[in-house]
């Protein structure tokens, strides 16, 4: 196990790329920012968990998910109505949760197509970005230039553009 500072200096290293990827879950920049905290203070709870020689990165990355995912969890339960009435009228009557969801599950399966249908070298740094990681991460794991890795990520993001004009 590493050292206590070490373990903090790694968390305060990866606080850009963890607030971007909140951004991207919550898309509200109070609720990236909590969620942020809340992610920060839970990996710092757990410490002693953390297996040296495995990817702190991912580790963190994969606390934040599960946080994310608990939270609107717990929001959709709260939001649900149960209706206790003799002929259900209260399910017969539309209504709005008040929540925004994530898009469908079609709009995400079109864009994964979408995504699936790309080569490799497009397909491989966008997925990258996506997860969080920096343009210079990107190069230096791929072993590539970082304006390649940067001209990589606009081409297929102009590429999803093109094919998916129809969901905006």
């Amino acid at each position: 196990m590493a050292s206590s500072n070490t373990f903090q200096q790694k968390i305060l290293g990866l606080q850009a790329n963890l607030l971007s990827f909140a951004y991207q879950l919550t898309t509200n920049k109070e609720e990236a920012h909590d969620l942020l905290q809340d992610t920060t203070l839970k990996a710092l709870d757990n410490e002693e968990k953390f297996v040296d020689n495995t990817n702190f990165k991912g580790w963190v990355f994969t606390i934040m998910r599960n946080i994310f995912i608990n939270n609107y969890r717990q929001t959709v339960k709260k939001a649900t109505v149960i209706d206790q009435t003799e002929d259900l009228y209260h399910l017969n009557i539309s209504q709005d949760s008040g929540l925004e969801t994530p898009e469908g599950s079609f709009e995400v399966k079109e864009i994964s197509n979408a995504l699936n249908a790309f080569s490799d070298e497009y397909k491989v740094p966008f997925n990258m970005y996506v997860a969080g990681y920096k343009y210079h991460e990107i190069a230096a794991k791929l072993d590539l230039p970082v304006g390649t890795v940067k001209s990589r990520i606009f081409f297929a993001r102009k590429k999803l553009r093109e094919q998916l004009k129809d969901f905006r």
